[in-house]
Parts: structure tokens; C-alpha cells; sequence
């Protein structure tokens, strides 16, 4: 649990039953946005980890990663609209991340839209280094994809 400016955010993990929230939230963060079937697998999946975070009983944001052998990979990171800018994306990625420390990961990867600086910056801020460019990776508009690792191991890895 943690505060910010509009109140209690609480963090817990994505349960089914949230999927109908997620799917809304989804729609109106992404041109491409995931079906229902797509979250139901993930939250299913022993190989996935996800936090969600809930403000005055309404779903904040959410993040939902996959852990392959050794590295933890990006799938969705969403904040409502309403609630962009208030530090929500940044309580979610540092409640994942210590979740992530307590497994045999070494190696956290992501993608992110060339022009989301402001998720450029948060990802900097935690300790994730550009790597690659993925050229016209997105569609809806089209535009290419910032590839990012943070290596879990090493001493530029923020908590």
C-alpha cells in the first residue's frame, strides 16, 4: 500500500474477477487493445506475475509480466487516463520489480513506443537502458519500438 496526492492506492495481485476493469482500461490506453481472453490466460498462467493498483475501490492501473527461464518480460502496463501522472505507473513497476528480485530472474526486458517519454523516463529512472530500435514495431499510429533491459543483478538496478 502507498500514498499519493488523490488518496490510498492500494496494490495486490490481478485477479480474474478484475478482468472486465482491465479490458476498459485497456481500450482507452491502446490502439490495439488485449481481449479478454488475452487477460484471463495471463492472470492464469503460473509463468506470469501482475500487480494492479486500486484507489477508492476503482482500478488505477495494472502491469503484467511473463518470467522465461531467467528474464521477465513486459506484456501490459496501463493507467487510466485520470489517474496518468500521479505516480501510479511508478508504484506498480516497483511492487513488480521486488516480486520479480524474489525469483531466479536476471534479466528484465520491455518495449515502449519511441514517442512515450514519459514511460521512457520512469523505465530510466528504475534503472532500464536502451538497447535496440525495432523498426515500425506499432501500429495505430505506426512507430517504432524502444527496446529496454535492466539487468536485476547489477548495481543500477533501482528498487
Amino acid at each position: 500500500m502507498a500514498a499519493d496526492p488523490e488518496g490510498i492506492i492500494f496494490l495486490r495481485r490481478i485477479v480474474p474477477d478484475d478482468v472486465p476493469a482491465l479490458l476498459a482500461i485497456e481500450q482507452l490506453c491502446f490502439s490495439t487493445p488485449w481481449s479478454q481472453t488475452s487477460f484471463l490466460s495471463e492472470v492464469r498462467s503460473r509463468h506470469s506475475l501482475s500487480v494492479l493498483a486500486e484507489s477508492e475501490g476503482s482500478v488505477a492501473g495494472y502491469v503484467i509480466v511473463r518470467l522465461v527461464a531467467d528474464e521477465c518480460h513486459l506484456h501490459d502496463l496501463a493507467v487510466h487516463p485520470d489517474r496518468r501522472r500521479s505516480g501510479v505507473a511508478r508504484l506498480l513497476m516497483q511492487k513488480l520489480l521486488k516480486e520479480v528480485r524474489e525469483t531466479d530472474t536476471r534479466f528484465f526486458f520491455l518495449e515502449v513506443r519511441a514517442s512515450n517519454s514519459a514511460a521512457l523516463s520512469l523505465y530510466e529512472s528504475l534503472g532500464f537502458r536502451s538497447y535496440a530500435k525495432r523498426k515500425a514495431y506499432y501500429e495505430n499510429p505506426q512507430e517504432d519500438a524502444v527496446l529496454m533491459r535492466l539487468d536485476l543483478n547489477a548495481d543500477n538496478a533501482a528498487v
